[in-house]
């Protein structure tokens, strides 16, 4: 029992990850992905990631039992339709990706990371 219990401790527990750090940690990977695309279909692809992560947002904030003030649901859910919209833009080549980045670290920045400045 003992060789088990050892074997599965290293002695340092993993720090755990809060829900703001979740949040982060996604914004802060896929903003990176739309900084930096290496071709057109790289920036599809980043550009495909953000629109899925704003879409998982708007519909966590459109739950009842979302614990968020009902104004900053609001504000987030017009962020989620922006980004969808200006998402099928760059996509057509009739925009810039600029604004979803500046969206993305404004996000990153409210909710506590330190960010860099967009380009």
């Amino acid at each position: 029992m003992q060789l088990a219990q050892s074997a599965y401790s290293s002695g340092q527990q993993a720090p755990l990850r809060t829900h703001r750090g979740t949040e982060y940690a996604a914004f802060s990977r896929v903003t990176s992905r739309l900084k930096a695309p290496r071709s057109f279909n790289a920036l599809a692809a980043a550009v495909h990631e953000n629109r899925q992560l704003w879409t998982a947002l708007a519909a966590d904030v459109a739950d009842a039992e979302n614990g968020l003030t009902a104004d900053l649901r609001a504000r987030i859910f017009y962020l989620a339709r922006f980004t969808a919209q200006h998402s099928s833009k760059v996509l057509r080549r009739k925009a810039d990706v600029l604004p979803l980045i500046e969206i993305n670290m404004a996000v990153m920045r409210g909710l506590g990371g330190k960010v860099e400045a967009a380009r």
